[in-house]
């Protein structure tokens, strides 16, 4: 008995398996960079432990009954989590500068080049199209589309597609001023925008999200539900008479759900389904995507600089905030803009 008591107590130290041990390294890898680096925490730290709780022997976290599985089957097949953390976005995002300057939209068009290209890339690489369009959209730099698309299209990939998007969304000030340098000149970086002076209407504001959720869903009903998410926070955000939801959507609710999202999408970050040759792929073609948006973005601005007169010409490193690393993106072109040009 009593060595059937202690061979039933190690149990789980004598039936690990090198993956484990690698995916539990892994797990304690993402809290470091989380914790000591500050790459995404809100995201990375969650994702780390859930990582370290799914690959422990028999855990009771994973499994039919397990409490991350019941967390995955409520808040990422039904897309609950995604969605809500677009209710959180959408109130984060002011759209009046899109009023003032509506070619601004073209970039965010733009910026998405590298989504296509890495999914033909990922198609001829052997994923089919639904996986191969789940790998691309990794290059919008944007963590709860990737999840979303994968949840719908590739559930199989999630845990690599999730945090490969993430990782590269934490890693934006890295991978993006290189690409940046790479395609403009320093005098390029110190042109001036000129700031419109038109006062944008409180009824425009709030008529925009209503206006789009109507149009987009006519056009894709698939889309209302993220696009409808996304505008109802906006509207929140607008309205005027909801200020107190508007910070708890900013604060409260994106960090809640966050570190839902990330402890549950960590479910799927087993040995087995996560240490592969696709893995790697994934996450080589994760970097492809998002290094092509910026230079899609960039280029496309300089672009347009041809045909634009003097006064009007775009400084070229506002095409690479076009990608969604939101808003991620926006600050570190910003410090770049600031670093040719400190008066700018």
């Amino acid at each position: 008995m009593d060595a059937l008591g202690l061979s039933s107590i190690f149990e789980g130290a004598f039936s690990i398996t090198f993956g484990q041990v690698g995916m539990i390294i892994i797990g304690c890898v993402l809290i470091y960079l989380a914790i000591r680096k500050q790459y995404e925490p809100t995201l990375l730290l969650p994702i780390g432990f859930g990582t370290i709780l799914a690959n422990i022997p028999f855990s009771s976290a994973i499994g039919v009954d397990g409490a991350l599985t019941t967390l995955f089957n409520f808040g990422i097949v039904t897309e609950l989590f995604p969605l809500l953390i677009f209710i959180a976005v959408g109130a984060m995002i002011d759209f009046s500068p899109l009023f003032k300057n509506p070619f601004l939209l073209l970039f965010g068009a733009a910026a998405q080049f590298g989504i296509f290209f890495t999914m033909s890339a990922a198609t001829l690489m052997g994923f089919d199209l639904k996986e191969a369009a789940s790998i691309g959209i990794i290059g919008a730099a944007d963590g709860p589309t990737s999840i979303y698309v994968a949840s719908r299209f590739a559930e199989n990939l999630l845990g690599p597609i999730s945090v490969a998007a993430y990782s590269y969304m934490a890693l934006v000030p890295i991978i993006q001023p290189p690409v940046i340098k790479a395609l403009t000149t320093k005098a390029e970086r110190q042109i001036r925008m000129e700031g419109s002076p038109k006062v944008i209407s409180k009824t425009s504001l709030i008529l925009f999200p209503i206006l789009v959720t109507i149009v987009a869903g006519i056009m894709a009903p698939s889309s209302v539900a993220l696009i409808g998410f996304l505008m109802f926070g906006n509207l929140v955000r607008e309205c005027g008479v909801l200020n107190k939801l508007s910070l708890a959507a900013q604060n409260e609710l994106s960090s809640i759900v966050s570190l839902l999202l990330g402890i549950t999408i960590a479910s799927t970050m087993t040995a087995d389904k996560f240490l592969s040759v696709s893995t790697l792929m994934i996450i080589s073609l994760g970097l492809v995507a998002f290094v092509f948006d910026t230079a899609g973005g960039v280029l496309f601005a300089k672009l347009l600089n041809i045909f634009l007169p003097s006064h009007l010409k775009v400084n070229p490193m506002v095409g690479a905030a076009g990608i969604s690393a939101f808003p991620m993106s926006a600050r570190v072109i910003h410090k770049l803009g600031q670093e040719a040009d400190p008066t700018n």
